[in-house]
């Protein structure tokens, strides 16, 4: 990487850091593009050579904090010897759940934001991720042998109903802590993908 790539990598990062900081302190609705090219010590027209718009901002941010997460979970799972699929799937999940709980301000902002949309055209197929999660979960759906009727939809269904039931679990204990939601979490995912395997 030149020097001049260097500073607009620069430069850019240090938009990516101060709009998180400000959009979990404050909300994206009360932060504006003044305030983050103010605190990021950039000018305006900077702005817009990265972003169209703060809404633009946020999912690059999503796209780059969850496929953070995504690649710690993957780096995990590939330290292991695990074979089977369906025990493939529940340690990232199980890693992914363990990382937000542990960083409740980046699950409160995926969890806010991250939409099936964001997901498919910000981290699935465009350059601003670190990682490319669709390469994750074609690569562990390729080696096992297993082939599902859609496993789009089956990625979907279970990103839902783990963000949906997590969510509260983690942040305020309701209806339970997540440790104890876990084993019924899992036990549903394996019977999804049971459901979904192609016979």
């Amino acid at each position: 990487m030149g020097k001049i790539d260097n500073n607009k990598k620069q430069k850019e990062d240090a938009l990516l850091n101060t709009a998180f900081d400000l959009f979990t302190r404050q909300g994206i609705h009360k932060t504006s593009i003044s305030d983050i090219v103010s605190q990021a010590g950039v000018a305006k027209g900077t702005f817009y050579l990265y972003f169209k718009d703060k809404y633009d901002i946020r999912n690059k941010l999503i796209a780059k904090k969850a496929s953070q997460v995504f690649r710690a979970a993957d780096d995990a799972l590939h330290r292991t010897d695990i074979s089977c699929l369906e025990d493939q799937v529940i340690f990232l999940i199980d890693n992914i759940i363990d990382q937000l709980t542990e960083n409740k301000s980046l699950l409160n902002f995926i969890s806010k934001n991250l939409s099936w949309g964001v997901f498919k055209n910000e981290l699935l197929y465009s350059g601003a991720a670190d990682i490319n999660f669709y390469n994750i979960y074609s690569s562990i759906f390729e080696h096992s042998g297993k082939t599902y009727k859609n496993p789009e939809i089956l990625v979907f269904m279970i990103i839902e109903l783990v963000n949906s039931t997590c969510f509260s679990c983690i942040l305020y204990e309701d209806p339970v802590p997540v440790k104890e939601l876990k084993p019924y979490l899992y036990e549903s995912i394996k019977q999804l993908m049971q459901s979904m395997e192609a016979r």
